[in-house]
This record gives C-alpha cells, structure tokens and sequence, in this order.
C-alpha cells in the first residue's frame, strides 16, 4: 500500500464508527492517536538499535500509520505535509534548521 493510498483510507474513516474501525476510534480521540504515535516511535527506536531490519520495518510502519492518523484527527493532512516538504527543498537541512 503507497503512502497516498494509506493516506486516502485513513481519510475515509474520518467520522466512522469507533466500534468498528480501530482507525475511527483514534481519529474521535486525537490524544490517544498521539499516545499511540510516540509508543510506535520508541518501539521503532528500540528495534533500530537492536539491528533486526524486519522488526524495524514492521514498527516503521506503524509509525507512519499512527503518524498520519494523529495528523488527520488534527486536520493535518498528507498534502499538507508534502507541501512543507516541497518548501524545503529550496535550501539546505542546515540552513532550515538554523531558521527555526
């Protein structure tokens, strides 16, 4: 599944049933997605140090699952990051950074 389709899915579960979509649910608690998303985080830190590259990828991608629906449950959306992405790409990461 691309990123957009993951995206696109998760969008369509904006408003749906918290009974019956584990997605909904979090979408109608944006605290819990956010809970969610720095649990999968470290757990993909952990993996990450302990080098096993098929436990890193499967936490990996819950990350992107969790970040993207604590973004949606905010309103924030996938082309919306893309867009700050594509803002980025005019100057170099240290520059950015030094801009913050």
């Amino acid at each position: 599944m691309s990123i957009k389709n993951l995206a696109q899915t998760i969008a369509n579960r904006v408003g749906g049933d918290p009974e019956q979509s584990w997605t909904a649910k979090l979408l109608a608690s944006p605290d819990k997605a956010a809970e969610k998303f720095g649990e999968e985080a470290v757990e993909a830190i952990i993996e990450a140090t302990k080098g096993d590259k098929s436990r890193l990828t499967s936490e990996a991608a819950d990350v992107m699952y969790h970040l993207l629906v604590m973004c949606a449950a905010h309103g924030v959306t996938l082309a919306d990051i893309e867009a700050e992405l594509d803002s980025r790409t005019t100057q170099s990461g240290l520059s950015e950074k030094a801009n913050r």
